[in-house]
């Protein structure tokens, strides 16, 4: 939503109309995010519980146990459950939304200086109005969306600091003054949750406030992500609950036949009343639903919270993931995706600063055709090249700049080559960096760091931009301080791909220079201009080795030529429409004829780990998609220093793949069908050897047929306005069917290669490709970036990563997790979430056996009571038995399982393919857990039934009464379940053994306290087994029966995990015992030229919008930090 939808009129600094507007049309400035207060927390906190199914009916059950009729148990069997996980649940969200009390009050309580009555004065943030003018110091942060009306920089710029979102880029407004109008658009604005940078005081108007402000418009709820483990769960509750009705259907039919044929014939059976059996029946059903209610697990979800949390704290605490140099820890920023990042098959990874550092560094030039400068390859034999000489004699030189040649320090400091001195004149000039000072040093605060990097670099060089204004800037070369007077400033945007300055000199002339990518450049050269060549082969050269590079070129030009060209410039800039489209048309017309210099290069450096990381999770069955907005060389020589792309590999560009999926096309329409029927899949690439997608956004939307004029075509058609294709040899799509099928032969042809890696392509053109491979192959997707620009595909994928880099934190915020390094991902998804998986499938498979070997005792039992829904345990015992008996022991292996270490599973990567084929928890393993209830029920029933039938006591006394034979059971119960999940725990800690044997020394305690005496007398009703407990078990015979029960129970389990590890051992079986060390062989990246194809040179430039603009005109700048505004060729739109 956009605030701007509404016209709305706001009068400045009139407190009394103000107050009376805020009251009726705008929003006050106090901001909520908290979901509760005092009065409303248990209402819709119990309203939001039960909204959950599994909640809602167990609240029906507790509500048919009040019903006499059918009541098979006393209320608090249910009642105890429900109230703990309602409780358990209540006090989590109460403790988050505690937090968000806290934070809303820390801010609303900020101070700020308001115009009240003709002077300033202090206000908190939540009293300001729409309409009142505050004035702000350095560091504020900005309280409400404000225009800017004064500041005490030169040209009233400002300076503030803030994060990149497309979706708050649009704001038109007018300003009435002194009967003058006066159009706003979103630089005249300071908004919300920026922060005053580099400015000492503004001043500005409050136009929007509180809930209307941009970042709160803007905040929209992100997509709840679940996982297939989620899915699944439930399918299986469902699967539960329609087992338990037939079950009890069938129960109920049984109970009216022996009702019918036993029971009304039996006098002693009589209990005075005059049902019928059918009646009886339906009773008996509604009991067994009740009886049986333990199927369906009340505490599952709550467990499964548990756990999930604790797993999250796991990767918080991981130290392994701790980047020390920037303090940065890993961050779980969800609790709820753990164990789905132990079943991802797809990885899309954002290029610079996801697999690169982000950090620039200025490492190669061509100047008049001769190459300076030597990468850290070129010096390992070298090591006489260092530094030190451009900061001995340039005070004003960054001691961390590193350059590694000699000669041009010597052709610099003798100033003959007028062409050098001309390079860097133009590197500390044209450019849209800001100047501060700052403990005497200067500080450029650049808006991406590639012109960072340059500005730099002319600075080290001895061409030092010092300061600038509206119309001037000033630079020192070499020691000289000199002025020049900026005529223009024609910004760079995606579609120009350069920017250039005008600029008057000292002497008189004028001066346009311009930078930017090789491609644009060399279009507009002058056919005069020398080394073309030389720099073109220079550029290529720059491109294998991975640097990022652009094209420097001059022009002069004529006072009259310049004074006709700035009435066309000004007839553009103040056109009402299609402004920008206007003024690149003016641009074109003036950057024409440029004299060619030379071109640079930037080193933008692998992160540590990156290609080490890549292999690893390749060997995990992982593949890894490449998405950027680089140029296709660039990210193609990326690929092979991160070994995405090795030399094996058969590479498919573009228009080899749309030939390919034409060609598809074609012989599908030539068949009978045309293919409709077609269930067979054709592979499209023959043979055993290895392949690779590169493709650019432009063939991207080619491939998919997502160019604007064929969304267009194919609507006339639909329309009727515009006939099929005649030729269906066209090799498009003649519908939306033919256009799917042909979206999912690229998945299909891209999901057969090693690599893909789509260059040049949009943030949209990103998650679109994310959705693609989600839609068509139905894999798990996890997506890693760290700018703007990938806040789409993170959003997109069912895992989300940020990498908290040189681009902000967008990308984190909008991430599920978050860490500073590439390399930490193998250890995210080989570890933390291979663990997670196999804990959480562990968990759930125990978890369903357990409640089916209780709850189906009492079905057995049923056979042997007529069916009248008679309960085979102690009420007490069936209230406990999820609560204290069993559940700590299994919730201990959910949270600290593993069955190899990490250690082992980063050596191992063949132990993560179980989570890619959901083989630990699916139909097949709830079947099993199904069929092993249902053998342990029947143990645990038979054999004391059997055991039960003559039996007398060392008193003389016959112990075979129904509450002797449920104390038998019960314990029985307890010893296997317990017993059982020590069998299936990998690995044993203190607090694992003391749970097992902890579980079992509660229930004998509890049972004997529950049984005695004492608590009958409080009690009567309440506690009906008096003393059986202690008169049951002091027989031996009894405590025979019990270990006959549990040993015949778990041999069979014994048995077979014996057998299974001998004959048929996982691949954690295998790792477990060897513990054998695996050598990983890393090549040296290789940065030579492969292929045949040319590759031009990376252009190393911002791809969205610098400060032009707010320069020229002396509006209010949006300070970023450095990258912060995603302004990289990653921002780039296709070619």
């Amino acid at each position: 939503p956009e605030a701007t939808l509404v016209e709305s009129v706001v009068p400045a600094n009139l407190n009394v109309y103000n107050v009376f507007l805020f009251i009726i049309v705008f929003q006050g400035n106090a901001i909520k995010t908290y979901k509760y207060n005092v009065l409303t927390f248990l209402p819709l906190n119990l309203y939001e519980q039960f909204k959950r199914a599994a909640n809602l009916y167990f609240l029906a059950l507790l509500i048919l146990q009040i019903i006499p009729q059918i009541s098979t148990l006393p209320w608090y069997t249910t009642l105890v459950p429900l109230v703990l996980v309602l409780g358990i649940t209540a006090v989590k969200d109460l403790i988050d939304d505690l937090a968000r009390h806290r934070m809303d009050k820390e801010i609303n309580n900020r101070k700020c200086e308001v115009l009240l009555g003709g002077r300033f004065q202090e206000a908190k943030w939540m009293d300001i109005q729409v309409g009142d003018v505050v004035r702000l110091k350095k560091n504020d942060f900005i309280p409400a969306d404000i225009l800017l009306l004064s500041s005490t920089e030169p040209n009233s710029l400002c300076y503030v600091e803030t994060e990149p979102n497309n979706r708050l880029d649009k704001f038109t407004g007018t300003m009435k003054w002194r009967r003058e109008m006066y159009p706003l658009d979103l630089d005249n604005m300071l908004l919300r949750g920026c922060k005053l940078r580099n400015t000492e005081e503004c001043r500005g108007l409050v136009i929007f406030a509180g809930a209307d402000t941009k970042i709160m418009r803007n905040g929209g709820k992100t997509r709840f992500k679940r996982t297939k483990i989620d899915f699944l769960m439930n399918y299986m509750v469902y699967t539960i609950f329609v087992v338990l009705v037939l079950v009890c259907a069938g129960l109920a039919i049984g109970h009216s036949f022996w009702y019918q044929e036993i029971g009304s014939l039996a006098w002693y059976l009589y209990d005075g009343k005059s049902d019928t059996a059918s009646y009886r029946g339906f009773l008996s059903f509604w009991g067994y639903i009740i009886v049986l209610n333990t199927m369906v697990p009340i505490s599952l979800y709550v467990s499964v919270e548990v756990i999930r949390l604790g797993q999250s704290k796991f990767i918080n605490w991981d130290l392994q993931m701790y980047y020390a140099e920037k303090d940065t820890p890993a961050k779980a920023r969800t609790t709820t995706l753990n164990e789905q990042l132990g079943q991802i098959e797809y990885i899309f990874s954002d290029k610079t600063g996801t697999l690169t550092q982000n950090i620039m560094a200025f490492k190669k030039c061509t100047i008049g055709g001769r190459t300076y400068g030597k990468t850290h390859c070129d010096i390992k034999n070298h090591n006489n090249y260092n530094n030190n000489i451009i900061i001995f004699w340039n005070k004003y030189a960054d001691r961390k700049f590193q350059f590694y040649d000699g000669h041009l320090i010597s052709c610099i400091c003798s100033k003959k080559d007028a062409e050098m001195m001309e390079f860097f004149k133009l590197l500390s000039l044209c450019h849209t960096v800001m100047v501060e000072q700052k403990d005497g040093e200067l500080v450029y605060q650049a808006a991406s760091p590639d012109e960072g990097a340059l500005v730099t670099a002319a600075r080290c060089f001895g061409f030092v931009f010092l300061s600038r204004t509206q119309d001037s800037i000033t630079v020192s070369e070499m020691g000289t301080e000199n002025t020049y007077e900026m005529l223009a400033l024609l910004d760079f945007n995606s579609d120009r791909k350069r920017m250039s300055i005008i600029l008057r000199f000292p002497d008189g002339r004028i001066r346009l220079y311009c930078k930017g990518a090789d491609t644009v450049i060399y279009q507009r050269l002058n056919p005069s201009s020398k080394h073309k060549e030389t720099t073109q082969h220079a550029l290529d050269g720059f491109a294998n080795e991975t640097l990022r590079t652009l094209c420097l070129c001059y022009k002069d030009i004529s006072a009259a030529d310049y004074n006709s060209w700035a009435q066309k410039h000004k007839e553009a800039s103040v056109a009402m429409s299609n402004r920008e489209q206007a003024l690149d048309s003016v641009y074109e017309l003036i950057e024409t004829n440029l004299m060619l210099i030379g071109a640079t290069a930037i080193e933008d450096k692998l992160q540590d780990g990156v290609p080490e990381t890549i292999a690893k999770l390749a060997k995990a069955d992982i593949k890894i998609w490449v998405l950027t907005g680089d140029k296709k060389e660039t990210a193609e020589n990326i690929g092979y220093s991160c070994e995405l792309l090795t030399d094996d590999m058969q590479i498919y560009y573009g228009e080899d793949v749309n030939e390919k999926l034409s060609g598809r096309m074609m012989r599908r329409r030539n068949e009978p069908d045309g293919g409709r029927n077609k269930k067979a899949k054709e592979p499209f690439f023959t043979g055993d050897g290895k392949n690779a997608l590169i493709i650019t956004g432009g063939w991207l939307n080619e491939i998919l047929c997502e160019k604007k004029k064929k969304r267009r075509r194919l609507r006339l058609r639909r329309l009727g306005k515009r006939p099929r294709p005649t030729n269906p040899q066209d090799g498009q799509p003649a519908d939306d069917w033919e256009k799917e099928l042909r979206q999912k032969d690229f998945v299909d042809m891209a999901c057969e290669c090693s690599a893909v890696i789509c260059c040049r392509v949009t943030p949209k053109q990103k998650a679109n490709v994310v959705s693609l491979v989600k839609r068509y192959k139905n894999a798990v997707t996890l997506s890693i970036g760290d700018g703007a620009n990938d806040v789409n595909m993170i959003k997109t994928a069912d895992i989300g990563v940020g990498i908290s880099g040189q681009e902000g934190m967008q990308a984190v915020m909008s991430s599920d997790y978050a860490f500073a390094q590439f390399r930490y991902l193998q250890r995210l998804l080989l570890v933390h979430g291979r663990w997670s998986y196999i804990r959480m499938c562990k968990f759930l498979r125990f978890f369903f056996y357990k409640n089916f070997a209780f709850t189906l005792v009492h079905f057995w039992y049923s056979f042997f009571n007529g069916y009248s829904a008679q309960v085979a345990y102690e009420d007490w015992f069936i209230t406990l038995y999820n609560v204290l008996y069993s559940s700590l022991p299994v919730l201990l292996v959910g949270l600290l399982d593993q069955d190899v270490n990490d250690t082992l599973s980063l050596r191992f990567p063949k132990l993560y393919l179980p989570g890619q084929k959901g083989a630990l928890f699916n139909y097949r393993n709830f079947f099993i857990s199904l069929f092993h209830g249902i053998f342990t029920s029947l143990i645990i029933f038979f054999i004391p039934y059997g055991a039960f039938l003559q039996t007398m006591g060392q008193d003389g006394e016959a112990p075979s009464d129904y509450q002797s034979f449920a104390v038998v059971t019960a314990s029985s119960l307890i010893m296997i379940v317990n017993l059982q999940i020590s069998l299936d725990t990998s690995y044993w800690t203190f607090v694992n053994c003391f749970a097992v044997l902890g579980s079992i020394a509660i229930y004998f305690g509890v049972m004997f306290d529950i049984q005695s005496a004492g608590i009958h007398v409080l009690f009567p009703s309440a506690f009906t087994f008096t003393g059986v407990a202690s008169n049951s078990l002091r027989q031996p015979y009894l405590w025979l029966t019990i270990i006959l029960t549990v040993g015949i129970s778990l041999l069979p389990v014994i048995c077979i995990q014996f057998l299974c590890k001998t004959i048929w051992p996982t691949e954690g079986d295998k790792v477990r015992p060897a513990g054998a060390e695996e050598t990983l062989v890393r090549n040296e990246a290789v940065f030579l030229f492969r292929g045949g194809r040319s590759r031009r040179s990376a252009y190393a430039f911002s791809h969205s919008r610098g400060y032009a603009d707010l320069i020229a005109s002396g509006r209010s700048i949006r300070q970023k930090r450095n990258g912060l505004d995603g302004l990289t060729a990653e921002d780039g739109c296709a070619d």
